[in-house]
């Protein structure tokens, strides 16, 4: 008779692996919760906004202001309220101003309609203030010192309720941002100019690090200082890069025109910053220049980790050295450069600081971030300029979507 034992239960399924695996979320939850709260949430918010009809008056709620003030001497003595409404467009409803009345002035005549007196505390109800509301209450009253009687009034501000519409966080919903961002021909053209922006500054920052790391990959005296040279457009504070190229090329007083006309290269000196197409071939330039130093150190790295035996092995069976470089060094190189032009693409597209310090998003640099910024700040309206966001969030979705799906497979990542 043979002997048959119990099948080993699946891995995951035994008591000790349940409890371990408690263990391992429970130590996770603090961090997934930091990253809801850094990440997601703003995610969320950036989508909300992306939906509502929100100016950049509206993050403030409307509400209802006060101010008091005493007026006049002699029998012309009053306190004065102005009341207002922050909102021009927006209704505040329910509106109660409440101020005590200190003992050292006597209120004398008669009250406005919409406010009464009871037992030193001075009440005024207004049912709504329309949007661009302003009106001043008069207290007419009487002091034997006018100026005690002003620091102590002027001393205390009123207390004033209200209720509000809050656009941000009330029901109303709208596709009219999501219109105005494809609205025209403006839309593509931007979308172009960012692609282009994006794709060449990618693939030149890479190559310039890839030219930059095959020629420290050798030992020789200086290799240091060099390196440490090599990085330098990486780590220099931007702003100051940014204001270094714009002077250097500047048509009036920059060295490279002056170079180029004195040379009979050009007649008349050319305005890189400011003329189309010389913009935005500047500005993708700056792109590779800037950021070809972190590609350098990646992929330096990595050659320095190629074993050397190859590369003897195949100079031995008399390989040139773009032999060893093409069939040697790149397919060793693939899996780091596809890295580097994934977190490159997605970085550059994101890029605002670069083309707003040197152009300014004009003559025809304007890319996706900077129109994000001049839809929320110089127009003004915050919920077109969120949905920008969302068209770059959904952009650089579909582009990782189809790295991970097509380009990656390939390379074996």
């Amino acid at each position: 008779m043979a002997l048959t034992s119990d099948p080993k239960p699946p891995t995951g399924t035994t008591p000790l692996a349940k409890r371990q695996a408690r263990l391992a979320y429970g130590l996770l939850a603090p961090t997934l919760f930091a990253v809801s709260l850094v990440v997601v949430l703003p995610l969320l918010a950036i989508f909300w906004i992306s939906v509502k009809p929100v100016a950049l008056a509206d993050l403030r709620p409307p509400t209802a202001i006060a101010r008091e003030q005493f007026r006049g001497s002699g029998d012309d003595m009053r306190i004065e309220y102005r009341l207002r409404n922050s909102s021009q467009d927006k209704i505040v409803s329910d509106v109660v101003l409440a101020d005590t009345i200190p003992d050292v002035v006597t209120i004398r005549g008669d009250l406005p309609a919409e406010c009464t007196l009871d037992d030193g505390t001075l009440t005024c109800r207004v049912d709504e203030m329309e949007g661009g509301y302003n009106e001043r209450l008069i207290i007419p009253v009487a002091a034997d010192d006018p100026d005690l009687a002003e620091d102590v009034v002027e001393g205390s501000d009123p207390i004033v309720s209200g209720r509000g519409d809050n656009v941000l966080i009330n029901t109303t919903f709208t596709l009219e941002n999501f219109a105005d961002v494809f609205d025209g021909g403006e839309f593509w053209s931007v979308l172009w100019v960012t692609l282009f922006y994006t794709f060449f500054g990618t693939i030149g920052a890479i190559i310039l690090g890839l030219f930059a790391a095959l020629l420290l990959d050798r030992q020789f005296r200086g290799q240091g200082i060099l390196r440490g040279l090599f990085l330098f457009p990486y780590v220099a504070p931007i702003i100051a890069v940014a204001f270094t190229w714009i002077i250097l090329f500047d048509p009036f007083s920059g060295s490279v025109n002056a170079l180029l006309v004195q040379m009979g290269v050009v007649d008349n000196a050319i305005n890189f910053f400011g003329q189309r197409p010389f913009a935005l071939i500047m500005v993708t330039v700056f792109a590779m220049w800037g950021y070809f130093p972190l590609c350098f150190l990646f992929i330096l790295a990595r050659m320095q980790s190629i074993p050397e035996d190859m590369y003897e092995a195949a100079e031995m069976d008399g390989a040139s050295p773009f032999q060893m470089f093409w069939y040697l060094s790149i397919p060793q190189l693939l899996g780091i450069l596809s890295v580097l032009f994934l977190l490159r693409f997605i970085w550059t597209f994101n890029k605002f600081d670069d083309i707003f310090l040197l152009t300014g998003g004009n003559a025809g640099t304007r890319t996706l971030t900077v129109n994000v910024y001049e839809q929320a700040f110089a127009v003004s309206n915050i919920g077109a300029g969120a949905a920008v966001a969302v068209v770059i969030f959904f952009c650089l979705l579909l582009f990782s979507v189809f790295f991970f799906r097509f380009i990656s497979r390939e390379e074996g990542l």
